[in-house]
């Protein structure tokens, strides 16, 4: 006999049809209708320790496959729970499904056990929030995925009441059709074209937006045509490898970066901002750039609405064709006669050398030095992150990832056991601070039960470093910034892993090496000194 098809399934169905394989999340009663249909779909779904972590490890599964993340929640503490990544999906452009369970409308008039409005909770942290209905199940799924998945990406909450889920339903097959490619023409065109072949000095800052519109290519073409040195955001590192001759690293938070880049910045005649997104960005970026002696053109798939800079000319265009457009009958010439790029670039490798005898530069570079250029990492928030962001080179767009619009603590172990249960086969690293690790440690029992060996190195200096760097920078007293040292180790060997505490080069390499053979996870513990990021971010 046939089971009908319920609202849930619909929903289902149509997450499974934008490319979902995988579904993160802790389920209560409210959700168990949803949990099956996801299951019958043929989408598995994972159980995570917390709603937080469960979030991340979608993000992770994103970063490889593209699909918009699942994150399925329980009514009430389940749902809250999930609040941080959710936020975290709305400022770092990751398309995510949201999926509450809820009572239904009429329970809500007179029962109140963990009862709450999610969508007041969830309106202020996505780009739409809908209540599932039987009669509008099919429209209401298409919508959320459309949304998720427009430019720019981002999270959209859908509340699922416990019979509506169970409720027979019929699919009509509503799709939206995907909006055309657009490009600039006209006086627009022709201005872009002019300052394009009477620059000089030009360079480009590239964003997130051009890594989701997947424009390498035709950035690669352009910025070599034309002898065009770039900026990437900490987000669009990799989009062109960072070994080429034009490139000029990750940016946005290292002051001492940003005193080998900001220079170049203001002394070049034209700016290109291509999809960049300046949300990742430190507050010393903004107008950094003086429109009444440089061209600005903001090429965006949505309007600046961010005042974090202006452009001369802002075109809302989709990248990779708007800048064949540009470029087309636009001869090149030679640029930047004083060679003031390259002289950044070998600035910046003096301010961030690899020969530390040890120390968190040390353990960044003999790590970078170990593993495969293929290998897949995440950092989490804190002072180590500023300085691998500079230091580890990406090969590929998402070859690092991170929270960088919101710059939330505990998602580095969470996203790096998605992108390893995405990518079985390729070398994954997570890089924690202390702090950071023991927020979320706990998900080392789902890296174990998933079967899943990613390596979790954990930079071990018993303080929150970048607060208490910034506390000593104010010159106030130390407070609410150091905590006792623990054995990370033991905790990797506690829940079924490996665990090995290091404290020289020697070491660590010794313990990759181990780790990239072994057959279940491991946790490194690099124990380095309090103030060892002092002068090196």
């Amino acid at each position: 006999m046939t089971r009908p098809t319920r609202a849930a399934d619909i929903l289902a169905r149509r997450l499974y049809e934008a490319g979902c394989r995988h579904a993160f999340g802790m389920p209560g009663g409210e959700v168990l209708t949803l949990v099956d249909a996801l299951q019958l779909a043929g989408i598995t779904f994972h159980l995570a320790k917390h709603e937080n972590c469960a979030g991340f490890m979608g993000e992770g599964v994103y970063h490889s496959d593209g699909a918009p993340v699942i994150l399925v929640a329980t009514l009430g503490p389940g749902a809250l729970n999930g609040v941080n990544v959710v936020a975290n999906a709305h400022q770092d452009r990751v398309p995510m499904l949201v999926l509450t369970g809820c009572v239904d409308e009429a329970e809500q008039q007179n029962y109140t056990h963990q009862v709450l409005d999610h969508s007041a909770v969830f309106t202020p942290i996505t780009k739409a929030s809908f209540r599932l209905s039987a009669d509008t199940a099919d429209l209401i799924a298409d919508k959320a995925v459309s949304i998720a998945t427009e430019q720019r990406n981002g999270p959209v909450h859908i509340d699922v009441p416990i019979t509506v889920a169970d409720t027979g339903a019929t699919d009509r097959n509503i799709r939206r059709a995907p909006a055309s490619e657009t490009v600039p023409s006209g006086a627009d065109l022709a201005q872009a074209r002019d300052w394009l072949a009477n620059a000089t000095r030009p360079i480009a800052v590239i964003g997130l937006d051009a890594v989701q519109q997947q424009a390498g290519p035709a950035l690669q073409s352009v910025l070599e045509r034309h002898q065009i040195p770039f900026v990437t955001s900490y987000k669009a590192k990799g989009i062109l490898p960072e070994d080429h001759p034009l490139c000029l690293g990750g940016a946005g938070l290292s002051p001492l970066a940003d005193q080998h880049l900001l220079p170049v910045l203001q002394a070049a005649d034209l700016v290109l901002c291509i999809g960049y997104d300046p949300i990742e960005m430190r507050p010393g970026w903004r107008d950094i750039w003086d429109l009444n002696r440089q061209q600005v053109i903001d090429i965006a798939p949505v309007a600046n609405l961010h005042y974090m800079h202006q452009g001369s000319l802002n075109l809302l265009t989709s990248i990779a064709p708007t800048l064949a457009a540009l470029s087309n009958g636009t001869a090149p010439h030679p640029t930047w006669p004083d060679r003031q790029p390259q002289i950044a670039q070998t600035a910046l490798a003096q301010a961030f050398p690899a020969t530390d005898d040890w120390g968190p530069a040390a353990v960044i570079a003999e790590t970078r030095a170990v593993m495969p250029a293929d290998t897949l990492a995440t950092a989490d928030s804190g002072a180590h992150r500023i300085l691998l962001s500079q230091m580890w080179q990406c090969q590929e767009p998402g070859g690092l990832i991170q929270s960088s619009g919101l710059c939330t603590m505990g998602c580095a172990l969470p996203m790096a056991i998605g992108r390893k249960l995405a990518d079985p086969d390729r070398p994954v690293i997570s890089f924690s601070g202390d702090a950071g690790f023991l927020m979320v440690a706990g998900e080392l029992a789902t890296a174990a039960e998933m079967n899943l060996a990613p390596i979790f190195l954990v930079f071990v200096d018993a303080s929150l470093a970048l607060i208490e760097l910034k506390q000593r920078q104010r010159q106030l007293p130390n407070a609410a910034v150091d905590f006792d040292r623990h054995d990370f180790a033991a905790l990797g060997r506690a829940f079924g892993g490996n665990g090995v505490s290091v404290r020289n080069r020697q070491q660590l390499r010794a313990a990759l090496t181990d780790a990239m053979t072994a057959q279940s996870f491991t946790v490194i513990a690099a124990e380095i000194e309090p103030g060892d990021y002092d002068g090196r971010i």
